[in-house]
């Protein structure tokens, strides 16, 4: 057993002091600006907002030697710093990148005035005219002394970088790391910089390969760098995080299928005069452009540039690219080409991630190259030795094995009946294939612990029946048939996507009317046995959401399952996990006995906040915000877990908040064309229900769990920096104490990598160079620490060894790069407010002693735990609210075609390009 774990983060070495360099800095100028911003304004379509330097940043970042990096917010304030460079850049390289930037961004729009379109190719010189004299006295570079450390504490005592770190500090950072060679098993990997929107990555150039099946698959180190802050921690902290990067050379998506995808490009420089030192890879993205009918490069892609800065080299377009991406990465007249890989680009025989020992050496190898100015953070160790709640063991004497699955079939069958209070549980399974259909009528009464089911007659459906211990389940099976088939949108592309997609559901809606009775005193559930996305390529064509809204408007649940797949098809293990996501669905999810000890009160209730963020990239392709408020009192008999029914205004079995959840599907505003952030409105508002959900929870002692990353938008109080012991913030007002809110009430907030690596990568060790994994709570042996680290081990079925070596393979393991490396969650858990000393003083309460905040981390991180389960990415609580989000599909009306400004987050949906 491991007693320290090792976190891949890095904080700035008190003992070196202020971390100085002197880059050359230039600002944008207002006179640029000004020519910029008019040229935008001129030939923008509508709408107003500042100017778009992003594409703008990315080629300068790429094509301007000694340019490390570039503020994000120069486009909205010409007087702030725009480029830092190691040295000065000649105007002969900036001014082209500038005006090439300028003339693609005119010939890219068009404006309209009134029912006239203007042709601005016949007004480039009047276009083009200020731009030019701009270019020809562009602002000067200037030596500026710059902290790379510098730090601002919170009044809550959180210690958060100067604004402009959050971008200059990771570029500096990654081309330090990548001046030197990773050394591993003899051999070297060389890194090649690549700016991101959150920080910056490393990647391994030239790619490595594999040889797998008489092909060859390519793969490099990737090493991500990002800066972040801690709860109340007194420096803030550089995550580096490692992985694999995967490219795409055996394209299975047909190219009109090609929602998105990303390009790294190997690239000469442009100036002959410059020497070319090839420091970076180049980002682009295409995508199946359906206007064009053909692939093409998106707006912020410097590879649409390219061509008129270099007209020595022949670059790539994205169709020669998808034609054969093997030449275009191994390299041809100079210039070579990656295509990032992902699922939807068809198979690869690299498998992800990397194993302990491989992503502790490269660990090693960053930490060497950030001394002095920066030190490892201190490891942490073990603060509780009850890592798991009261689960059933795993391992026992001979034929123990069948007596631990009778106890879980017990003790769900339980849970069902508690669940259903009563109500008999009627479902219908709509089937494909007869495997499925036969594997999903067996795995139900095993996992509960029945008979067979007995099969009524007289009825022209198949139909089974159980009734035991206060149970009543009838199982209706059928064929799918139409129900699914793919969704087929009205062909008027003039109306907004989002009403057709809502009309093609409606359609499909009506099918299942026709077909499903509304259940009458009785639980209705519809298994639903369906294609993955394979099996619907075009656009929006898959049934899922409108089978799900569908089924919902007749009373029924819904849980769907996959064809079967190949002859590694594992149809058992799939049919049980779609009985056990529908008893979830049910409520019949109670959480284990937990094993803190006495500092829990017995009679806490959990309850759990999630909040739903669609844009018009969502599943329905319509915005929506959502509060989601779950509770769960484990002490009670029956119906433990309830949702927060916002129409009724009243607390509701887990199952009805579901159902009412799809039942406000109707948007009656307008369909929002581009996306922005939650507005002050919107925050009130989300506030407003926050505030008046704790006065429900008043009522005993109530451990309330939110995921920072999700809530944050729409309660900037859970930004870290705002963040302060036992106290809440509400909008603008001052902190309250958090008794205020409760007088038991306890707050912990969860915080994942949320897709920006905002926890660090971790490890365990032991000190003498082995490196594995570990589950348990982690902290530091400050008792008044509040930040902890939750981890899980592996689950129990895997068996890859924990010093497996992709990057380079060693003899006797050759074919370790087609191994899937799997890592458990580092979930962060923050005890912001519990009842520590000073709460207690401050409500003058001398009735109980002071909590120990260690002890409500280990509550939670216990939460993850499950006998059904693999160890959760969440709190079982914070899970069930999460999961409830998949009702929530609101579907656009015919007089909701207009185009306002967004109101909600920006959430990534499946027109956007993802890396592996």
């Amino acid at each position: 057993m491991y007693h320290v774990i090792r976190t891949a983060a890095y904080e700035p070495d008190p003992a070196y002091g202020p971390w100085l360099e002197s880059p050359y800095v230039m600002p944008f100028g207002e006179e640029l600006h000004a020519e910029l911003t008019s040229l935008y304004a001129r030939t923008r379509r509508s709408g107003d907002g500042p100017l778009p330097v992003r594409g703008l940043n990315s080629l300068l970042r790429a094509l301007a030697p000694g340019v490390v990096a570039t503020a994000r917010n120069a486009g909205a304030d010409s007087r702030l710093p725009w480029l830092y460079g190691r040295e000065p850049v000649p105007r002969e390289v900036i001014a082209p990148l500038i005006s090439t930037w300028a003339a693609d961004l005119s010939q890219a729009r068009v404006r309209e005035d009134e029912d006239e379109t203007i042709d601005l190719a016949s007004r480039e010189d009047e276009l083009f005219r200020g731009l030019d004299a701009a270019l020809e006295d562009l602002p000067r570079w200037q030596s500026a002394p710059i902290d790379l450390t510098e730090t601002i504490v919170s009044a809550g005592g959180t210690a958060e970088p100067a604004q402009r770190l959050y971008s200059l500090l990771p570029e500096w950072i990654a081309f330090r790391l990548a001046a030197h060679p990773f050394r591993t098993g003899g051999a070297e990997l060389r890194f090649r910089v690549v700016s991101r929107e959150n920080g910056a990555e490393l990647v391994s150039w030239p790619p490595q390969r594999y040889e797998h099946r008489k092909r060859t698959w390519y793969y490099s180190a990737l090493v991500g760098v990002t800066v972040h802050t801690v709860p109340f921690a007194d420096r803030f902290r550089i995550h580096v995080s490692t992985s694999i990067r995967r490219w795409a050379t055996r394209l299975e998506a047909r190219s009109q299928d090609l929602r998105g995808a990303t390009v790294l490009l190997d690239a000469p420089l442009p100036w002959p005069d410059i020497p070319d030192l090839r420091e970076r890879l180049i980002e682009n993205a295409f995508a199946y452009d359906r206007s064009r009918g053909r692939l093409a490069w998106r707006n912020h892609s410097p590879a649409l540039i390219l061509p008129d800065l270099d007209i020595v080299h022949s670059y790539p377009e994205p169709g020669d690219l998808l034609t054969d991406p093997e030449k275009w990465i191994n390299g041809r007249q100079d210039i070579a080409a990656g295509i990032v890989y992902r699922p939807a680009l068809g198979s690869h025989s690299v498998g992800p991630g990397l194993m302990p020992k491989e992503r502790a050496e490269l660990d090693a190898w960053a930490e060497e190259g950030l001394r002095p100015m920066l030190r490892r953070v201190p490891d942490l160790t073990r603060v509780t030795r009850h890592n798991t709640p009261a689960l059933l063991p795993r391992s026992g004497p001979v034929g123990d094995a069948e007596s631990r699955e009778a106890r879980q079939a017990t003790a769900r069958r339980k849970a069902l009946a508690n669940a259903l209070d009563g109500s008999p549980l009627e479902i219908d399974i709509l089937w494909q294939s007869p495997e499925t259909r036969a594997e999903l009528l067996a795995a139900l009464p095993d996992l509960i612990g029945l008979p067979p089911g007995r099969q009524d007659s007289g009825r022209t459906e198949a139909t089974w029946h159980w009734q035991a211990d206060g149970l009543d389940i009838r199982v209706r099976t059928s064929h799918a048939g139409a129900l699914a088939t793919p969704l087929e949108l009205p062909g008027d592309r003039k109306r907004h996507r989002a009403v057709r997609l809502a009309e093609a559901i409606a359609d499909r809606g009506a099918i299942i009317a026709d077909r499903v009775e509304r259940p009458r005193d009785v639980r209705g559930m519809a298994i639903i046995e369906l294609g993955g996305k394979d099996h619907f390529r075009a656009l929006d064509s898959d049934p899922k959401h409108a089978l799900r809204l569908g089924f919902a408007s007749r009373g029924r649940l819904s849980q769907f399952i996959g064809l079967p797949g190949d002859a590694e098809d594992t149809l058992p293990h799939r049919a049980r996990s779609a009985w056990l996501d529908a008893f979830r669905q049910l409520g019949a999810t109670t959480p284990p006995a937990h094993r803190v000890g006495a500092g829990i009160p017995q009679d806490v209730q959990y309850a759990a906040l999630w909040l739903v963020r669609y844009t018009k990239k969502g599943p329905t392709r319509c915005p929506a915000r959502r509060l989601v408020a779950v509770r769960v009192r484990p002490d009670e008999g029956h119906g433990v877990i309830h949702g927060w029914d916002s129409e009724r205004a009243a607390w509701v079995p887990y199952p009805d908040l579901l159902l009412s959840l799809s039942g406000n599907a109707a948007v009656t505003g307008p369909v929002p064309a581009r996306s922005g952030t939650v507005t002050e409105d919107g925050q009130q508002e989300a506030e407003r229900q926050i505030r008046a959900l704790l006065f429900q929870l008043r009522d005993r002692p109530t451990l309330l769990m939110a995921s920072s990353g999700n809530l944050r938008q729409c309660w900037p109080r859970l930004r870290n920096g705002a963040l302060a012991r036992d106290m809440l913030g509400f909008g603008a007002s001052e902190a309250q104490r958090l008794a205020v809110y409760g007088p038991d009430l306890r707050v912990v907030l969860a915080r994942d990598a949320n897709g920006r690596d905002e926890v660090p990568e971790w490890y365990a060790h032991d000190g003498e160079g082995k490196a594995g994994f570990a589950k348990g709570v982690w902290g530091t042996p400050d008792p008044e620490n509040r930040v902890f680290a939750s981890t899980a081990d592996v689950p129990h079925t895997a068996t890859l060894p924990k010093g497996l070596m992709k990057l380079v393979p060693t003899a006797a393991g050759r074919t370790a790069p087609g191994k899937s490396a799997w890592n458990p969650v580092h979930l962060e858990l923050t005890v912001l407010g519990c009842l520590s000393e000073k709460a207690l003083a401050d409500a003058g309460r001398t009735d109980r002693p002071a909590d120990r905040p260690a002890e409500w981390a280990t509550l939670v991180h216990q939460l993850r735990f499950h006998d059904d389960y693999p160890p959760l990415a969440r709190p079982l609580p914070l899970h069930l609210a999460r999961m409830a989000c998949e009702y929530v599909l609101p579907l656009a009306t015919a007089f909701s075609q207009q185009a306002p400004v967004m109101d909600s987050e920006q959430e990534e949906g499946p027109d956007a390009p993802s890396a592996d």
